[in-house]
Formats: structure tokens, C-alpha cells, sequence
């Protein structure tokens, strides 16, 4: 059994729990450990969905040839002209939120392009998730951890690959 350990401090995101606050938008500049480069044919109308629907901000521009977009530190997007899939590929992106903003960013998204949301559906990895196709086709996926409950199979399964369960 390998063992992990579990490092809080290096991430933006709180421990799962049902009132868990989200940290807020991170403006500053730091080296992007990664990053997704997301080609679109109408970059207004991408950014304007990623911002009012997702939660991301605009943390800068490049009029006509790039949107830089941040969410939560180490959660960034690059919008650029280009084609876009015709479809949603199998491939996406991820993003941790909390449990309180799955509705309200399915709701924004589902104002601003209704259809594009599927879920949210409960995993058995013990998040909740919901799925947006954005309009530039892009496979979105907010994910929330559930607080794991003392003793629970869920919280067992977690020990017993290693990993350590935090606690708030």
C-alpha cells in the first residue's frame, strides 16, 4: 500500500463539506504549472459564457487574439480564434468548485445556452458533478467533493489505498 500525504496548504480548494466556503477569484500572476488552450469562432461570445456562467474572470486580453481566464489559483484557460469541433469531443476539462455553486453555475449556464448542462450526478468517487458543453464545445466538468462521512464505505475505501481523509 503506498501512502499520501495530503498537502492543504498548496491548494485552493476547502475541505468538502456541505457549508464549505469557496476561496475566492485569484488575480495574481504566478508560472501556470498548466494550462488548456481552447480554439473558438466567436471569441465574445465564449468569453461572455466562461465569465457570467462558469465564475471565471477576465484576467486579461489580447483584443481579437486571446482571453486569458481564471477561476480559482491554478484554474486557467487561454481563449483563442480558431475552429471549433462541430461536437463535443470525449476529452474535457475539470474544475473544483463546492457543493453550494453546482446549482447556481447550472442555472447561469443553462440561462445563458440552455441544453448545455447534464447532471449533476453523484459519483462514486464521492463528488457531485455537473457537465457543460460551452459554446465553443468545450466538455466542462464542475466537480465537488462530499464531505465523507465518519466510517462510511467511501471513507474506508479512501484508507485503504493510502490515502489520508482530511478532516475540517
Amino acid at each position: 500500500m503506498t501512502k499520501y500525504e495530503m498537502n492543504t496548504a498548496m491548494s485552493p480548494v476547502p475541505v468538502p463539506a456541505l457549508d464549505a466556503t469557496p476561496p475566492d477569484v485569484f488575480r495574481g500572476v504566478y508560472g501556470m504549472p498548466m494550462f488548456a488552450t481552447l480554439p473558438t469562432s466567436d471569441l465574445a461570445a465564449s468569453v461572455d459564457f466562461w465569465t457570467r456562467g462558469l465564475g471565471f474572470i477576465d484576467l486579461f486580453s489580447i483584443p481579437g487574439r486571446l482571453t486569458h481566464l481564471r477561476r480559482w489559483a491554478f484554474q486557467d484557460a487561454l481563449l483563442v480564434p480558431g475552429e471549433q469541433h462541430a461536437t463535443a469531443p470525449t476529452s474535457g476539462l475539470s474544475f473544483a468548485c463546492v457543493l453550494t455553486q453546482i446549482d447556481e453555475v447550472r442555472a447561469a449556464c443553462e440561462d445563458l445556452l440552455p441544453g448545455c448542462t447534464s447532471g449533476p450526478r453523484t459519483m462514486p468517487w464521492n463528488s457531485v458533478e455537473l457537465q457543460i458543453i460551452t459554446p465553443e464545445r468545450t466538455r466542462v466538468t464542475m466537480t465537488a467533493a462530499r464531505p465523507l462521512e465518519p466510517g462510511s464505505l467511501e471513507e474506508q475505501n479512501l484508507l485503504d489505498m493510502g490515502i489520508e481523509v482530511p478532516r475540517g
